[in-house]
């Protein structure tokens, strides 16, 4: 570890031993002392070693393989199939796979995964999209509306978000086995709306209720009276530009009636387009990966959870979410001129 973590090193036996975790104590450490602290990952290693009985802070020396590689062979191995792993291209270059990912990292490899679509868009879809994007890139060139988007979706959140672990065995040993989630588990419906600053408001249903037009609209409402208060700049001058996807509860006659009384200016959605929603693509899975793990036991729980998980985010998440929906609604414009030529 380098010397400037050796002080915060030292704290870490005293917070381990008041049952402190890593990640509680990572978030206290980067309130006094900011990005220079220690990450989480750091701290989880030390703590593994603490819970191992090994209370010897002094780094352990290092050995393996060099770490010297080119990044031209680790961007040709990408090119030719970005399907790889760190450790299958740390196998075939031999070198240790953290190398792997330090240097795809300077590169400016992200690892994502795929967006699932229909396997085949019929003609008519395929063109209801590329119109859509079309439209809408236009317009933003013309009218710039991002500032003014609010933009909203339902996701489920499980009580019980266990995933499985690695484990080593001998060769020919059994895996390790741990009980599968129940199919029908303990879950609650989340609703939120989001712009480029932040939420701007969220509600979690009654434990197992989903959404039909009646509560979709009643939300509408508490949706216009938090953009009140929250951001009157909009209601009193500018006007709500509002986006959805193409749910049934979102387009009944109900709804939209509904939309007109309250004044929302409506962007189209293309169908079967998840990947062009950026709640999808963007919120939802960011908030995916801060559930993994975790085991709620009442509503209470996830709500704190939620509000942690939104508070934590700062503005330049949510506004990355809205330049990555300029991204892919440009994406479409350029299908619409390779079709043409």
């Amino acid at each position: 570890m380098e010397d400037r973590y050796v002080h915060f090193r030292h704290m870490l036996p005293y917070y381990f031993r008041k049952g402190k975790n890593a990640r509680q104590v990572c978030t206290k450490l980067r309130k006094v002392y900011g990005e220079s602290a220690l990450k989480e990952r750091q701290c989880q290693r030390w703590f593994q070693k603490f819970r191992a009985g090994d209370f010897d802070l002094n780094d352990t020396p290092r050995s393996g393989r060099p770490t010297e590689v080119d990044d031209d062979k680790i961007k040709a191995l990408i090119e030719s199939n970005k399907r790889y792993t760190t450790r299958e291209i740390a196998e075939m270059l031999d070198i240790h796979h953290s190398s792997v990912h330090d240097h795809l990292k300077k590169l400016g490899y992200v690892s994502r995964l795929d967006v699932w679509v229909p396997h085949e868009l019929k003609e008519v879809h395929l063109t209801a999209r590329i119109s859509i994007c079309d439209t809408l890139i236009k317009r933003q060139k013309n009218d710039p509306f991002l500032k003014r988007l609010i933009t909203g979706d339902e996701k489920w959140i499980v009580y019980n978000n266990m995933v499985r672990k690695r484990s080593w065995s001998q060769r020919d040993a059994p895996p390790q086995t741990r009980s599968k989630p129940e199919i029908h588990q303990r879950k609650v419906m989340l609703s939120v709306w989001w712009d480029f600053k932040g939420v701007v408001f969220f509600e979690l249903l009654p434990r197992n209720q989903t959404i039909t037009s009646d509560v979709y609209c009643r939300q509408l409402d508490s949706l216009k009276e938090s953009i009140k208060q929250i951001r009157p700049k909009l209601v009193n001058r500018d006007g709500v530009v509002f986006h959805h996807d193409n749910a049934r509860p979102h387009t009944s006659l109900v709804t939209r009636q509904k939309l007109i009384e309250l004044g929302f200016d409506i962007l189209p959605h293309p169908p079967y387009s998840l990947d062009l929603a950026p709640s999808d693509f963007h919120l939802f899975r960011s908030l995916q990966n801060s559930l993994r793990g975790i085991t709620f036991n009442s509503d209470e729980a996830v709500n704190q959870h939620l509000v942690q998980f939104f508070a934590d985010k700062d503005r330049s998440f949510y506004k990355r979410g809205y330049y990555e929906a300029t991204q892919k609604m440009a994406k479409g414009h350029r299908t619409k001129r390779a079709i043409h030529h």
